[in-house]
C-alpha cells in the first residue's frame, strides 16, 4: 500500500544538464538578490515616495510573507503538474512583479509588486526537484550543493550591489535587475524535460489556506515584535495564533485523503532533524546579514565601528559569497562520499566558529573577512547537506513540497534571528542611542550558540552513507 504517497513514472533524463543548471542558478540568484538588495535601499525608497519608514518596511515584510506562503504551495504544484512548467510560470510572475516595482508611482503599488515577486519563493524547491528528476546520479549532490549556495550568495552580493545602486544610480535599478528572470523563464520552458507523471491530482486547498494563514500570523508577529514589544498583546496574539493554526493544520493534514504535506514525511527522523537544523541555521545566517553591516557602518566614536558606507560594509560579506561559490559543489561531492549528515555537522561547526571568532575579535575589518570565510564555508556545507538529505529521504513525487518546507523553516529561523539580534542591540545602547558594543557581543555569542544547537540537531539525522538518488531513465 502506498497510501497517500505520490506514484510517479520514471523521470526523463536531461539532454543538457549543465545548461539546465545555469538556468536554475540564474533563477535562484534572482530570488536571493530580490530578498536582500531591498534592505539597504529602504531609507532611499521611503524618501523617493515621501513615505514613513514603517510603510517602506512593508517592501520587505510583504515579500517575506508572500514567499513563505508561496514556497510550499508552488513546490506541491510542481510535484503534481510538472516542475519545469511551474518554474517557467514562477519566473514570469517574478518578472511581472519586478516590472511593477520598477515603474511603481507609489509605495502601495510597489508593495503589490513585491507580493507578486514573492512567488519566486518556489524557485528552490522546484529546482531541487528538477535536479533530482533529470540529472545523472553522480551530478545530483554537487548540483544541489551549488544551487543551495546561491541562497547565501545573494546576501553577500546583494548588499554591496544595492549600496552602489543607491549611491550612484537610481533605486528602480534594483527592480529592473529582476527582469533577468525572463531569459531564465524562456530557457526553463525550452530545456527542462517533463517531470515524472504523478497519479495524485487533487490539491489540498484547505491545508494550503490554513498553512498560509499560520505562516503570515507567525512571521508578521515576529518581524514587528521589536516595534510592538515582545510582550505586547499584538505580538503574543499573532505568534500564538500562528502556532495554534499550525497545530490545526497538522491535525487536518493527518485526516485529509490527499494532504498538501504527508505528515509521515515530516515525522521521518531525517526530515524532522534536517528541518530543525534549517530553522537554527537560518536564525544564525540572517542575524549575520543584520549585524555585520550595521557594526561596520557605526561611526568610530562609538568605540567599535569603522564608519563605513553602505557599499563598503556590504563588501565585507563578499569573501563569504566567494567561499560559498566554491564550497557549495565541494560540499555536494564530499557529502556524496562521506554522508551529508557529516557535512551538515561540519557546516554548523564552521558557522559557530565564525560567530565565536567575532565575539572575541572585532577590532579590524579583516576580522570580519576571516569570519566571512568561515561562515561562507559553514553555510555552503549546511545548505547543500540539508537539501540533499531531504531529496534523498522523501519519495520523488514529494521532493518539491518537502524541500519547500525546509526552505520555509530557514525563513522562519531568519525572521526570529533578525528580530532577536535587533532586540539585543536595542537593549544595550550608548547615550547617543546607538547600540553599545555589549549588544553586539551578546548577539555574536547568541548566534554562535544557535549554530551549536544546529550541530546537535544534525547529530539527530540518521547515518546515511550517501544520498539515495535514483538514476534517471534513458533519454
Amino acid at each position: 500500500m502506498l497510501g497517500s504517497f505520490a506514484v510517479s513514472t520514471p523521470p526523463a533524463a536531461a539532454k543538457h544538464p549543465t545548461e539546465i543548471l545555469v538556468v536554475l542558478l540564474l533563477a535562484g540568484i534572482s530570488f536571493a538578490l530580490s530578498q536582500t538588495m531591498i534592505v539597504p535601499a529602504l531609507p532611499a525608497l521611503a524618501e523617493d515616495f515621501d513615505a514613513d519608514p514603517a510603510a517602506a518596511s512593508w517592501l520587505l515584510t510583504a515579500y517575506l510573507l508572500s514567499a513563505s506562503v508561496a514556497t510550499p504551495i508552488i513546490g506541491k504544484l510542481g510535484d503534481l503538474f510538472g516542475k519545469g512548467r511551474m518554474l517557467t510560470l514562477v519566473l514570469l510572475a517574478f518578472s511581472f512583479g519586478s516590472l511593477i516595482c520598477a515603474v511603481a508611482p507609489s509605495i502601495e503599488v510597489m508593495v503589490l509588486g513585491r507580493v507578486i515577486q514573492g512567488a519566486a519563493g518556489g524557485v528552490f524547491p522546484l529546482s531541487f526537484g528538477i535536479i533530482r528528476d533529470t540529472f545523472p546520479r553522480e551530478r545530483v549532490p554537487s548540483g544541489i550543493g551549488l544551487l543551495s549556495a546561491v541562497f547565501g550568495i545573494g546576501g553577500g552580493i546583494g548588499l554591496p550591489l544595492a549600496g552602489v545602486i543607491v549611491d550612484e544610480l537610481h533605486t528602480s535599478v534594483i527592480f529592473w535587475l529582476g527582469l533577468m528572470a525572463l531569459p531564465a523563464a524562456l530557457a526553463a520552458h525550452r530545456l527542462v524535460p517533463p517531470s515524472p507523471r504523478v497519479e495524485r491530482t487533487k490539491i489540498d486547498w484547505l491545508g494550503a489556506v490554513i498553512l498560509s494563514t499560520a505562516l503570515v500570523a507567525l512571521l508578521y508577529g515576529v518581524t514587528n515584535a521589536n516595534d510592538w514589544g515582545w510582550t505586547s498583546g499584538s505580538t503574543l496574539g499573532l505568534i500564538g495564533l500562528g502556532l495554534a493554526l499550525t497545530v490545526v493544520w497538522v491535525a487536518v493534514e493527518r485526516r485529509v485523503e490527499q494532504p498538501l504535506v504527508d505528515m509521515r514525511l515530516m515525522r521521518m527522523r531525517a526530515v524532522a532533524a534536517t528541518n530543525l537544523a534549517g530553522l537554527l541555521v537560518g536564525f544564525a545566517m540572517f542575524s549575520c546579514f543584520l549585524l555585520i553591516p550595521q557594526f561596520a557602518q557605526a561611526v568610530e566614536s562609538t568605540g567599535y565601528g569603522f564608519g563605513m558606507s553602505v557599499t563598503e560594509s556590504g563588501l565585507l560579506l563578499v569573501p563569504s559569497s566567494i567561499v560559498m561559490l566554491v564550497a557549495g559543489p565541494l560540499a555536494g561531492s564530499v557529502g556524496a562520499r562521506w554522508g551529508f549528515r557529516a557535512t551538515l555537522m561540519v557546516g554548523t561547526l564552521f558557522a559557530a566558529a565564525a560567530f565565536g571568532w567575532l565575539a572575541a575579535e572585532h577590532g579590524s575589518p579583516w576580522h570580519f573577512v576571516v569570519s566571512g570565510v568561515l561562515l561562507g564555508a559553514g553555510l555552503s556545507f549546511s545548505f547543500a547537506s540539508m537539501a540533499n538529505l531531504i531529496v534523498a529521504a522523501v519519495p520523488q513525487g514529494d521532493v518539491g513540497v518537502a524541500t519547500g518546507i525546509n526552505t520555509i523553516m530557514r525563513s522562519i529561523g531568519g525572521a526570529f534571528g533578525s528580530a532577536v539580534a535587533t532586540a539585543l542591540l536595542v537593549s544595550d545602547t550608548l547615550p547617543s542611542g546607538l547600540p553599545a558594543l555589549g549588544g553586539y557581543n551578546a548577539a555574536f555569542i547568541m548566534s554562535a550558540g544557535v549554530a551549536l544547537l544546529a550541530f546537535l540537531a544534525a547529530m539527530l539525522v540518521p547515518k546515511l552513507r550517501a544520498a539515495r538518488v535514483p538514476a534517471p531513465a534513458p533519454a
